[in-house]
Protein backbone atom coordinates (compact mmCIF):
# COMPACT_ATOMS: atom_id res chain seq x y z
CA UNK A 1 0.00 0.00 0.00
CA UNK A 2 1.27 3.17 -1.05
CA UNK A 3 -0.15 6.13 1.08
CA UNK A 4 0.61 9.69 1.05
CA UNK A 5 -0.16 11.68 4.44
CA UNK A 6 -0.53 16.04 4.60
CA UNK A 7 -0.22 17.84 7.37
CA UNK A 8 0.81 21.56 7.74
CA UNK A 9 4.07 20.54 9.51
CA UNK A 10 5.25 18.30 12.49
CA UNK A 11 5.56 21.02 14.98
CA UNK A 12 4.04 20.33 18.93
CA UNK A 13 0.54 19.54 18.90
CA UNK A 14 -1.90 16.75 19.23
CA UNK A 15 -2.76 16.39 15.86
CA UNK A 16 0.70 16.64 14.27
CA UNK A 17 1.73 13.55 16.83
CA UNK A 18 -1.04 11.59 15.83
CA UNK A 19 0.14 12.19 12.23
CA UNK A 20 3.71 11.29 13.12
CA UNK A 21 1.95 8.32 14.85
CA UNK A 22 -0.07 7.07 11.38
CA UNK A 23 3.05 7.47 9.60
CA UNK A 24 5.19 4.87 11.74
CA UNK A 25 2.67 2.68 12.31
CA UNK A 26 2.08 1.68 8.73
CA UNK A 27 5.92 1.95 8.15
CA UNK A 28 6.26 -0.19 10.44
CA UNK A 29 4.21 -2.51 8.45
CA UNK A 30 5.81 -2.61 5.32
CA UNK A 31 3.58 0.35 3.61
CA UNK A 32 5.06 2.51 1.63
CA UNK A 33 4.35 6.21 3.78
CA UNK A 34 5.23 9.57 1.99
CA UNK A 35 4.42 12.44 5.01
CA UNK A 36 4.41 15.58 3.13
CA UNK A 37 3.88 18.84 5.57
CA UNK A 38 3.34 22.27 3.75
CA UNK A 39 6.63 24.31 6.12
CA UNK A 40 9.86 24.65 4.75
CA UNK A 41 11.50 21.94 7.54
CA UNK A 42 14.06 24.30 8.60
CA UNK A 43 12.98 23.10 12.06
CA UNK A 44 13.10 19.44 12.71
CA UNK A 45 10.26 17.21 13.01
CA UNK A 46 9.20 17.54 16.71
CA UNK A 47 8.06 13.69 17.22
CA UNK A 48 10.09 11.22 15.97
CA UNK A 49 9.18 9.30 12.65
CA UNK A 50 9.74 5.34 11.55
CA UNK A 51 12.79 5.71 9.86
CA UNK A 52 11.42 4.18 6.68
CA UNK A 53 9.13 7.51 6.61
CA UNK A 54 9.53 9.43 3.35
CA UNK A 55 9.12 12.88 5.34
CA UNK A 56 8.99 15.84 2.63
CA UNK A 57 8.96 19.48 3.23
CA UNK A 58 7.63 21.59 0.49
CA UNK A 59 8.07 25.07 1.64
CA UNK A 60 4.50 26.17 0.85
CA UNK A 61 3.67 27.68 4.12
CA UNK A 62 4.62 31.22 3.13
CA UNK A 63 2.77 34.17 4.94
CA UNK A 64 0.50 36.80 2.82
CA UNK A 65 0.73 40.45 3.59
CA UNK A 66 -2.22 41.67 0.91
CA UNK A 67 -5.47 39.49 -0.40
CA UNK A 68 -4.20 39.76 -3.82
CA UNK A 69 -0.68 37.92 -2.67
CA UNK A 70 -2.46 35.58 -0.14
CA UNK A 71 -5.00 34.30 -3.73
CA UNK A 72 -1.48 33.93 -5.53
CA UNK A 73 -0.26 32.26 -2.31
CA UNK A 74 -2.86 29.99 -2.11
CA UNK A 75 -2.99 29.21 -6.09
CA UNK A 76 1.01 27.96 -5.57
CA UNK A 77 0.00 26.17 -2.76
CA UNK A 78 -2.14 23.96 -4.18
CA UNK A 79 -0.33 23.78 -7.42
CA UNK A 80 3.10 22.74 -5.49
CA UNK A 81 1.19 20.01 -3.67
CA UNK A 82 -0.83 19.02 -6.53
CA UNK A 83 2.93 17.99 -8.26
CA UNK A 84 4.01 16.53 -5.01
CA UNK A 85 1.38 14.16 -4.31
CA UNK A 86 1.50 12.99 -8.43
CA UNK A 87 5.18 12.67 -7.67
CA UNK A 88 4.38 9.98 -4.78
CA UNK A 89 1.86 7.79 -6.25
CA UNK A 90 -0.35 6.68 -4.03
CA UNK A 91 -2.94 4.62 -3.64
CA UNK A 92 -4.84 6.57 -0.93
CA UNK A 93 -4.21 10.27 0.08
CA UNK A 94 -4.68 11.07 4.00
CA UNK A 95 -5.07 15.11 5.28
CA UNK A 96 -5.61 16.09 9.18
CA UNK A 97 -6.46 19.63 10.20
CA UNK A 98 -8.73 22.06 8.56
CA UNK A 99 -7.32 24.54 6.04
CA UNK A 100 -4.60 21.50 4.70
CA UNK A 101 -7.65 19.29 4.41
CA UNK A 102 -9.14 22.16 1.87
CA UNK A 103 -5.95 22.66 0.45
CA UNK A 104 -5.80 18.55 -0.20
CA UNK A 105 -8.96 18.32 -1.86
CA UNK A 106 -8.08 21.50 -4.21
CA UNK A 107 -4.83 19.90 -4.86
CA UNK A 108 -6.61 16.46 -5.84
CA UNK A 109 -9.26 18.17 -7.82
CA UNK A 110 -9.36 15.30 -11.17
CA UNK A 111 -6.97 12.93 -9.91
CA UNK A 112 -7.84 9.50 -9.72
CA UNK A 113 -7.21 8.29 -6.09
CA UNK A 114 -9.64 8.65 -2.63
CA UNK A 115 -8.84 11.74 -0.55
CA UNK A 116 -9.16 10.74 3.41
CA UNK A 117 -9.43 14.50 5.73
CA UNK A 118 -9.91 14.54 8.86
CA UNK A 119 -11.08 17.49 11.41
CA UNK A 120 -9.04 17.66 14.51
CA UNK A 121 -10.67 19.42 16.43
CA UNK A 122 -14.27 20.48 17.49
CA UNK A 123 -16.00 22.38 14.42
CA UNK A 124 -18.43 24.03 16.41
CA UNK A 125 -15.81 25.80 18.36
CA UNK A 126 -12.48 26.43 16.32
CA UNK A 127 -13.59 28.90 14.19
CA UNK A 128 -12.00 29.34 10.46
CA UNK A 129 -11.55 32.63 8.74
CA UNK A 130 -14.51 33.17 6.39
CA UNK A 131 -12.66 32.86 3.29
CA UNK A 132 -11.69 28.93 5.00
CA UNK A 133 -14.74 28.46 5.73
CA UNK A 134 -16.82 29.28 2.64
CA UNK A 135 -13.99 27.00 0.60
CA UNK A 136 -14.75 23.79 3.94
CA UNK A 137 -18.08 24.09 2.56
CA UNK A 138 -17.56 24.20 -0.87
CA UNK A 139 -14.81 21.25 -1.25
CA UNK A 140 -15.48 18.30 1.16
CA UNK A 141 -18.64 16.79 -0.22
CA UNK A 142 -15.17 16.21 -2.64
CA UNK A 143 -13.75 14.21 -0.35
CA UNK A 144 -14.31 10.27 -0.27
CA UNK A 145 -14.75 10.39 2.91
CA UNK A 146 -14.55 13.13 5.96
CA UNK A 147 -13.49 11.50 9.08
CA UNK A 148 -14.24 13.31 12.72
CA UNK A 149 -13.08 12.28 16.28
CA UNK A 150 -16.53 12.82 17.62
CA UNK A 151 -20.42 11.44 16.98
CA UNK A 152 -21.21 15.62 17.91
CA UNK A 153 -19.21 16.66 15.24
CA UNK A 154 -20.81 15.04 12.76
CA UNK A 155 -23.85 17.46 13.25
CA UNK A 156 -21.46 20.48 12.33
CA UNK A 157 -21.55 19.06 8.33
CA UNK A 158 -24.25 19.22 5.50
CA UNK A 159 -26.54 16.34 4.72
CA UNK A 160 -23.89 15.25 1.94
CA UNK A 161 -21.00 15.57 3.72
CA UNK A 162 -22.66 13.49 6.98
CA UNK A 163 -22.98 10.41 4.06
CA UNK A 164 -19.65 9.79 3.86
CA UNK A 165 -18.51 10.95 7.16
CA UNK A 166 -16.76 8.51 9.58
CA UNK A 167 -16.04 8.40 13.58
CA UNK A 168 -12.18 7.67 14.46
CA UNK A 169 -11.21 8.55 17.53
CA UNK A 170 -7.57 9.83 18.25
CA UNK A 171 -5.45 6.53 19.87
CA UNK A 172 -3.99 6.83 23.28
CA UNK A 173 -0.61 6.76 23.42
CA UNK A 174 1.87 6.45 25.79
CA UNK A 175 5.42 4.75 26.22
CA UNK A 176 5.85 4.07 30.06
CA UNK A 177 3.91 1.98 32.23
CA UNK A 178 1.64 3.46 34.46
CA UNK A 179 2.70 5.24 38.10
CA UNK A 180 2.33 3.43 41.15
CA UNK A 181 -0.72 5.77 43.54
CA UNK A 182 0.64 6.92 46.78
CA UNK A 183 0.25 4.70 49.67
CA UNK A 184 -0.15 7.98 51.74
CA UNK A 185 -0.50 11.97 51.28
CA UNK A 186 2.80 13.21 52.91
CA UNK A 187 5.26 15.41 51.21
CA UNK A 188 4.88 17.50 48.41
CA UNK A 189 2.59 17.02 45.46
CA UNK A 190 1.80 18.45 41.75
CA UNK A 191 -1.09 19.11 40.04
CA UNK A 192 -0.09 18.72 36.08
CA UNK A 193 -1.54 19.88 32.82
CA UNK A 194 -0.37 20.28 29.56
CA UNK A 195 -0.98 21.79 26.38
CA UNK A 196 -0.63 25.12 24.35
CA UNK A 197 -0.59 28.33 25.80
CA UNK A 198 -3.63 29.51 23.72
CA UNK A 199 -7.18 30.23 25.12
CA UNK A 200 -8.67 27.29 24.01
CA UNK A 201 -6.55 25.56 26.92
CA UNK A 202 -8.09 27.70 29.44
CA UNK A 203 -5.57 28.06 31.53
CA UNK A 204 -6.35 31.31 33.13
CA UNK A 205 -9.55 29.43 34.14
CA UNK A 206 -7.05 26.60 35.80
CA UNK A 207 -4.59 29.56 37.55
CA UNK A 208 -8.27 30.77 38.95
CA UNK A 209 -9.47 27.71 40.17
CA UNK A 210 -6.02 26.74 41.67
CA UNK A 211 -6.09 30.24 43.47
CA UNK A 212 -9.25 29.57 45.41
CA UNK A 213 -7.85 26.29 46.60
CA UNK A 214 -3.74 27.28 47.33
CA UNK A 215 -4.04 28.53 50.89
CA UNK A 216 -5.61 25.19 51.72
CA UNK A 217 -3.12 22.66 50.04
CA UNK A 218 0.19 24.29 51.05
CA UNK A 219 2.13 21.41 50.35
CA UNK A 220 0.59 21.44 46.51
CA UNK A 221 2.14 23.04 43.21
CA UNK A 222 0.81 23.56 39.94
CA UNK A 223 2.86 22.77 37.14
CA UNK A 224 1.80 23.45 33.16
CA UNK A 225 3.75 21.86 30.42
CA UNK A 226 3.55 23.92 27.21
CA UNK A 227 4.43 26.74 25.60
CA UNK A 228 2.94 29.65 23.75
CA UNK A 229 1.46 33.78 23.09
CA UNK A 230 -0.26 33.72 26.21
CA UNK A 231 2.65 32.84 28.20
CA UNK A 232 3.29 36.55 29.55
CA UNK A 233 -0.39 36.88 30.10
CA UNK A 234 0.04 33.59 32.57
CA UNK A 235 2.66 34.46 34.33
CA UNK A 236 1.65 37.60 35.05
CA UNK A 237 -1.81 36.50 36.08
CA UNK A 238 0.48 34.02 38.14
CA UNK A 239 2.20 37.20 40.22
CA UNK A 240 -0.96 39.24 40.80
CA UNK A 241 -3.10 36.29 42.49
CA UNK A 242 0.32 35.77 44.57
CA UNK A 243 1.07 32.01 43.39
CA UNK A 244 4.21 32.97 41.68
CA UNK A 245 6.55 30.38 43.43
CA UNK A 246 3.71 27.85 43.39
CA UNK A 247 2.71 27.45 39.77
CA UNK A 248 5.52 26.31 37.10
CA UNK A 249 5.81 26.58 33.48
CA UNK A 250 8.70 25.01 32.34
CA UNK A 251 8.34 24.94 28.86
CA UNK A 252 7.45 22.72 26.05
CA UNK A 253 8.87 18.64 26.50
CA UNK A 254 9.24 15.76 24.36
CA UNK A 255 9.28 13.07 27.81
CA UNK A 256 5.85 14.71 29.39
CA UNK A 257 5.40 10.70 30.55
CA UNK A 258 8.28 11.09 32.97
CA UNK A 259 6.60 14.33 34.20
CA UNK A 260 3.47 13.42 34.39
CA UNK A 261 4.64 10.19 36.47
CA UNK A 262 5.92 12.24 39.35
CA UNK A 263 2.97 14.21 39.73
CA UNK A 264 -0.53 13.14 41.94
CA UNK A 265 -3.31 14.94 39.83
CA UNK A 266 -3.39 15.77 36.41
CA UNK A 267 -6.06 18.97 35.52
CA UNK A 268 -7.75 19.73 31.96
CA UNK A 269 -9.12 23.23 31.69
CA UNK A 270 -9.50 23.65 28.01
CA UNK A 271 -12.97 25.62 26.40
CA UNK A 272 -13.02 23.03 24.21
CA UNK A 273 -11.14 20.14 22.17
CA UNK A 274 -11.42 17.61 19.68
CA UNK A 275 -10.53 14.39 21.60
CA UNK A 276 -7.12 15.51 23.63
CA UNK A 277 -4.21 13.45 23.39
CA UNK A 278 -2.96 14.92 26.80
CA UNK A 279 -5.98 13.61 28.48
CA UNK A 280 -5.22 9.76 27.55
CA UNK A 281 -1.42 10.26 28.25
CA UNK A 282 -2.45 11.51 31.87
CA UNK A 283 -4.69 8.69 31.95
CA UNK A 284 -2.61 6.03 30.39
CA UNK A 285 0.62 6.84 33.00
CA UNK A 286 -2.27 6.28 35.88
CA UNK A 287 -3.11 9.82 36.76
CA UNK A 288 -6.26 10.34 38.65
CA UNK A 289 -7.76 13.02 36.59
CA UNK A 290 -10.44 16.31 36.83
CA UNK A 291 -11.52 17.88 33.59
CA UNK A 292 -13.97 20.36 31.79
CA UNK A 293 -17.02 18.73 30.65
CA UNK A 294 -16.33 20.54 26.98
CA UNK A 295 -18.92 19.75 24.18
CA UNK A 296 -16.79 17.11 22.79
CA UNK A 297 -13.97 15.14 23.98
CA UNK A 298 -13.76 14.87 27.81
CA UNK A 299 -17.19 12.73 27.88
CA UNK A 300 -15.47 10.06 25.26
CA UNK A 301 -12.91 9.22 27.47
CA UNK A 302 -13.53 9.74 30.97
CA UNK A 303 -15.91 7.83 32.37
CA UNK A 304 -17.39 9.72 35.31
CA UNK A 305 -16.61 8.94 39.00
CA UNK A 306 -14.63 5.31 37.69
CA UNK A 307 -11.13 6.84 36.31
CA UNK A 308 -11.50 10.74 36.60
CA UNK A 309 -14.37 13.39 36.82
CA UNK A 310 -15.84 15.91 34.78
CA UNK A 311 -17.40 19.10 35.79
CA UNK A 312 -19.26 22.11 34.05
CA UNK A 313 -17.54 23.64 31.60
CA UNK A 314 -16.07 26.61 31.94
CA UNK A 315 -17.21 26.57 35.94
CA UNK A 316 -13.87 27.46 37.42
CA UNK A 317 -16.34 27.13 41.14
CA UNK A 318 -16.84 23.92 40.17
CA UNK A 319 -13.16 22.75 38.92
CA UNK A 320 -11.65 24.61 42.40
CA UNK A 321 -14.25 22.39 44.45
CA UNK A 322 -13.46 19.10 42.40
CA UNK A 323 -9.82 19.45 42.78
CA UNK A 324 -9.82 20.25 46.53
CA UNK A 325 -11.69 17.00 47.39
CA UNK A 326 -9.42 14.81 45.32
CA UNK A 327 -6.18 16.95 46.70
CA UNK A 328 -7.65 15.92 50.24
CA UNK A 329 -8.44 12.49 49.42
CA UNK A 330 -5.67 10.36 48.34
CA UNK A 331 -7.29 7.47 48.71
CA UNK A 332 -9.63 8.43 45.96
CA UNK A 333 -6.90 9.73 43.84
CA UNK A 334 -5.60 6.18 44.11
CA UNK A 335 -9.00 4.63 43.10
CA UNK A 336 -9.15 6.64 39.97
CA UNK A 337 -5.86 6.23 39.14
CA UNK A 338 -6.37 2.75 39.16
CA UNK A 339 -8.95 2.68 36.18
CA UNK A 340 -7.34 5.25 34.35
CA UNK A 341 -4.92 3.41 32.50
CA UNK A 342 -8.11 1.37 30.81
CA UNK A 343 -7.80 4.17 28.50
CA UNK A 344 -4.91 2.16 26.67
CA UNK A 345 -7.10 -1.07 25.85
CA UNK A 346 -10.36 1.75 24.78
CA UNK A 347 -8.57 3.49 22.13
CA UNK A 348 -5.40 1.12 21.23
CA UNK A 349 -3.18 2.79 18.44
CA UNK A 350 -3.64 -1.15 17.03
CA UNK A 351 -7.55 -0.43 17.53
CA UNK A 352 -7.46 2.78 16.15
CA UNK A 353 -5.72 1.85 12.85
CA UNK A 354 -7.46 -1.03 12.78
CA UNK A 355 -10.46 1.61 11.60
CA UNK A 356 -8.55 3.63 9.28
CA UNK A 357 -7.26 0.30 7.22
CA UNK A 358 -10.94 -0.44 6.97
CA UNK A 359 -12.00 2.96 5.82
CA UNK A 360 -9.15 2.83 3.14
CA UNK A 361 -10.24 -0.44 2.18
CA UNK A 362 -13.96 0.84 1.81
CA UNK A 363 -12.00 3.96 -0.25
CA UNK A 364 -10.39 1.70 -2.69
CA UNK A 365 -11.86 0.25 -5.82
CA UNK A 366 -11.80 -3.84 -5.29
CA UNK A 367 -8.94 -4.57 -7.00
CA UNK A 368 -6.65 -2.09 -5.24
CA UNK A 369 -8.31 -2.94 -2.12
CA UNK A 370 -7.19 -6.69 -2.46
Amino acid sequence: MRVTLIIFSLMAGGAERVMAAMASYWAEMGWTVTLLTLDSGEVPPFYALHPDVCHLPLGLAGLATSFLQGIRSNFQRVRGLRAAIRRTKPDVVISLMSETNVTTLLATVGMDVPVLVQEQNDPFHQALPRQWEVLRRRVYPRATHVVVLTERSLSFFSPTVRKRARVIANPAMVSVPPRTPRADDCGAKTVIAMGRFVPQKGFDMLLAAFAQIADRHPDWSLEILGDGALRGKLEEQALALGLRERIRLPGTTKEPHAKLQRADLFVMSSRFEGFPLSLCEAMACGLPVVCFDCPTGPAEIIRDGLDGVLVPAENVAALAEAMDRLMSDAARRAALAIRAPEVLERFSLKKIMGQWEALIAESLPPKRAR
